[in-house]
């Protein structure tokens, strides 16, 4: 019998079953047990503080695995086979001497860890109040109805429409809830072959970029925007432009003269929330077929506008097909789920699959039908519907402290969105209330890497709500609300001299 003593430190999200036997399988290939029997199932629970009815259960799960082997009377034992299997121990060895090292500075064509990003807390749920944009309350995840649409998948009779390698295309049931459930609520009519699945909108454009730019490409993209954009097209080659954004949205006229693309976010302004007006959106269309640019349309929070009658997409508005649709259902079910969605003419698409195959052929086909059977089965929309409700709740609660407690701030904000714009008093600089905030366990998102420009403002915040606990707003923005009134009071206060 083997006298090893085993201690598991059990954590939330996984099974004691699971735990145990991720740690099991561990001890077997670094050969902990050799050629004992492991410890019996009683002993095993009291060491562990679980029932013995669960070590059996991972007992005998082993065994079905070949992992461990049953002999009566004596226990389990380690298949020897596992460690007939286990690849021999390489050891590194460490050079030397670095002088004939490879120099990976001087190899880089580019160094992308150099540019501007948004500094994302990613320890952001260990925050009492995470006034962060971009993430989900996980309590507000349809965990049961996924999980259901997940097995349905996965069983044996489904399995073969999805297990193998599509190469480049794309899982048809998806294409088809896509074409028939999601995009007509946009106003959007398309043909499968229309239709390409990404990994989510960035991945959208990233490609896009790839395809389209070269050293003469121009882009026009909105200022404020996601730093990335102008990223992604400097990376391909093109050159960018900032177009100021104006209060029905991007500016038009001799902003976008020359410009070969223009990529803009007409429901929700990133960052300020602004809505293009419909006469602006005219606009816009009108200049791109006289002067012969192409709309790149990144709808990213259509799907969750609580507004009862919002806008349609401007690609709805498209006659001519001169807008690229990206749109993802990261913002309406996880950003983790990373499955997004292009609309474009049939020839581009065609490019751009052909491409992606260079990448990585086409998107997990499980994710694909999961995500199918989840719309097919209606679960969507439900989710759609209770998530609009949430939200329009949080947005009026957010609206009415921030208009209690931040009164020295400019509150810009559009009901349907999923963040507020937040001017501070000019001589409050955004960074250094970022590292205050998170003292107090506040966490906020500073605007300044926002602008693409030079002598940008530097007192401008994004408060979202997605994340944050209904009942933590109100106190939340009140602790916000008096660390601006110190910092006010602070710089207001002169000097004492001598």
């Amino acid at each position: 019998m083997n006298n090893l003593i085993l201690s598991i430190e059990f954590k939330a999200g996984k099974s004691r079953q699971q735990q145990i036997r991720e740690k099991l399988v561990e001890l077997i290939s670094q050969d902990q047990f050799g050629d004992k029997a492991l410890p019996s199932s009683r002993k095993m629970a009291q060491q562990l503080g679980v029932s013995r009815n669960t070590v059996v259960l991972v007992y005998e799960s082993l065994v079905d695995e070949g992992y461990l082997i049953a002999q009566e009377r004596s226990g389990f034992f380690v298949n020897p086979e596992i460690l007939a299997d286990q690849k021999p121990k390489l050891v590194q060895l460490r050079p030397s001497s670095n002088d004939n090292a490879p120099k990976w500075s001087e190899r880089l064509s580019i160094a992308p860890s150099t540019y501007s990003t948004l500094d994302k807390d990613k320890a952001w749920m260990s925050y009492k109040y995470p006034f962060i944009y971009g993430q989900i309350d996980s309590n507000d995840f349809p965990i049961y109805q996924w999980r259901e649409c997940a097995r349905s998948a996965q069983s044996r009779n489904s399995l073969h429409e999805w297990v193998e390698d599509f190469v480049d295309d794309d899982d048809p049931e998806l294409i088809t809830q896509i074409r028939q459930q999601v995009l007509p609520k946009r106003g959007i009519s398309a043909q499968a072959d229309e239709i390409l699945i990404t990994m989510g909108t960035q991945n959208s454009l990233f490609m896009l970029a790839s395809l389209l730019s070269s050293s003469k490409t121009l882009v026009g993209i909105e200022n404020p925007c996601c730093p990335d954009f102008h990223h992604i097209f400097n990376y391909a080659g093109a050159q960018t432009r900032a177009v100021p954004v104006d209060d029905q949205g991007i500016q038009v006229g001799q902003a976008l003269s020359g410009c070969d693309y223009v990529c803009v976010t007409p429901s929700h302004h990133y960052p300020t929330t602004i809505t293009m007006s419909m006469e602006r959106r005219k606009a816009l269309l009108t200049q791109a077929s006289k002067e012969d640019f192409i709309i790149i349309e990144d709808d990213y929070d259509s799907e969750v506008n609580y507004i009862e009658s919002p806008l349609p997409a401007l690609k709805s508005l498209d006659t001519e097909g001169r807008v690229i649709y990206a749109a993802s259902l990261s913002k309406s079910l996880s950003p983790g789920l990373r499955t997004g969605y292009l609309v474009g003419d049939r020839e581009l698409i065609k490019e751009l699959r052909a491409l992606r195959r260079l990448n990585y052929r086409h998107p997990p086909t499980n994710n694909q039908r999961v995500a199918a059977q989840f719309i097919a089965q209606g679960y969507h929309d439900s989710h759609i519907r209770r998530m609009r409700r949430i939200f329009k709740d949080k947005w009026q609660l957010m609206e009415q402290n921030l208009k209690l407690h931040l009164k020295s701030c400019q509150i810009h904000a559009t009901p349907g969105s999923y963040c507020f714009w937040i001017e501070l008093p000019k001589h409050i600089e955004s960074e250094a209330l970022v590292i205050k905030a998170a003292e107090l366990s506040i966490l906020v998102e500073s605007g300044d890497k926002l602008f693409a420009n030079q002598n940008a403002p530097k007192n401008f915040i994004r408060l979202g709500f997605t994340a944050i606990q209904q009942e933590k707003i109100e106190p939340g923005i009140a602790k916000l609300g008096q660390l601006i009134e110190s910092f006010a009071n602070t710089l207001s206060t002169p000097k004492k001299v001598g």
